[in-house]
């Protein structure tokens, strides 16, 4: 299992640990490089995998981001743990840029002035939104009415021009990381195969040698 742990972490140290990984998001990230390098599949499945990944951290489908990319990999016959281990591209340093150029770029496809930049109205409009879908869920046991106003405007001011906006970043970045990957994925694989050639010729030369060593002590 390639997400599998050892060692069962509690949720605070989870929840600390992907906002700000122990060993630092420079070690974070190459230790991601270094497992996508090692799959063992096809070096452009592992590159389909890839775009999957970074094309769906640019959605505003927080939470299911591994589920879409895995679901995309598959269609797409993609390596899904390559796109498991891409969405790390949309992390705690990242997001705030791609949520200012997908929002932006929605707006701009939707003939809407864009935001001046991801501030406080954003933040107080998914406050808004998440109060209001709490309450909600609280309206059913009890006799309060739903509330879905500040959903609503969240949903045409924030979430519909994320989603829209999303697609053509995401793309874009997707085939960055496509072509960036799969001629490194495939050199890798090369030498890698040359060294397990190699080692496999040496023990074969080692191998005869001691049957040799034998046939003259007989």
């Amino acid at each position: 299992m390639v997400f599998k742990r050892r060692d069962k972490r509690p949720i605070w140290r989870a929840v600390a640990d992907f906002v700000w990984p122990r060993t630092g998001w420079g070690r974070a990230i190459r230790y991601i490089k270094h497992r996508i390098w090692r799959l063992p599949d096809p070096p452009h499945r592992i590159a389909r995998g890839v775009f999957a990944g970074i094309f769906v951290t640019f959605s505003p489908f927080f939470g299911l981001h591994f589920l879409l990319a895995a679901a995309l990999s598959r269609l797409m016959r993609g390596n899904i743990v390559a796109s498991l281990l891409a969405t790390f591209v949309g992390n705690p340093l990242t997001f705030i840029f791609i949520a200012a150029i997908s929002l932006k770029t929605g707006h701009f496809i939707l003939g809407r002035p864009p935001p001046a930049e991801v501030d406080k109205g954003f933040f107080e409009l998914f406050v808004g939104a998440t109060a209001d879908l709490i309450g909600n869920i609280f309206a059913i046991f009890t006799p309060a009415e739903a509330e879905w106003g500040d959903w609503i405007n969240f949903y045409h001011e924030v979430f519909f021009p994320y989603m829209v906006g999303g697609i053509i970043p995401g793309l874009v970045a997707g085939l960055i990381g496509y072509y960036l990957s799969l001629p490194v994925i495939q050199a890798y694989q090369n030498r890698r195969k040359g060294r397990l050639t190699a080692k496999l010729k040496e023990l074969k030369k080692k191998a005869a040698v001691k049957a040799d060593a034998r046939k003259k002590q007989e």
